[in-house]
């Protein structure tokens, strides 16, 4: 693949709220895209890292990582800064408000202004692992998030 090939990310919408209270504001034209989403209880969130999208981040292949944690590579940590600057979470969804294109999450480590390019529903049967193996520096954490 040429390393000049691109791809054209659009938003579909934009982090809004507070720290203690975000939610997702949705572009109108994707608002028809939240149908059925207040069925479910969490959503994967795929969000543009955009303080670290300037080519000097992107070329970042390792980083020494928080925690006491060895010098890594990018794509073993959740650094921001990384070749796509592309942030990914779930979040319990509280509330889908479809006319309004709000959904209001938690869970979100992110923060207001954040653009968030995707949204898909959590699915227990296809997007967890039972017996997930992780590096000695990351065995003390929890096994599951607290909602």
């Amino acid at each position: 693949m040429p390393a000049s090939e691109s791809y054209n990310i659009i938003p579909v919408g934009v982090v809004t709220g507070t720290q203690q209270n975000l939610r997702l504001e949705i572009r109108p034209e994707y608002r028809p895209a939240l149908k059925g989403l207040d069925a479910f209880s969490h959503c994967q969130i795929l969000w543009w890292i955009h303080e670290f999208a300037e080519d000097c981040f992107r070329g970042t292949t390792q980083i020494e990582p928080p925690y006491n944690a060895p010098v890594s590579g990018v794509f073993a940590t959740r650094s921001p800064v990384r070749p796509n600057p592309i942030g990914l979470t779930v979040a319990r969804i509280i509330s889908v408000d479809l006319d309004q294109g709000i959904v209001e999450v938690s869970g979100l480590d992110t923060y207001p202004g954040t653009p968030v390019l995707d949204i898909k529903a959590y699915f227990p049967s296809t997007d967890r692992v039972r017996q997930a193996r992780v590096p000695a520096w990351a065995a003390s954490w929890g096994e599951w998030t607290i909602e």
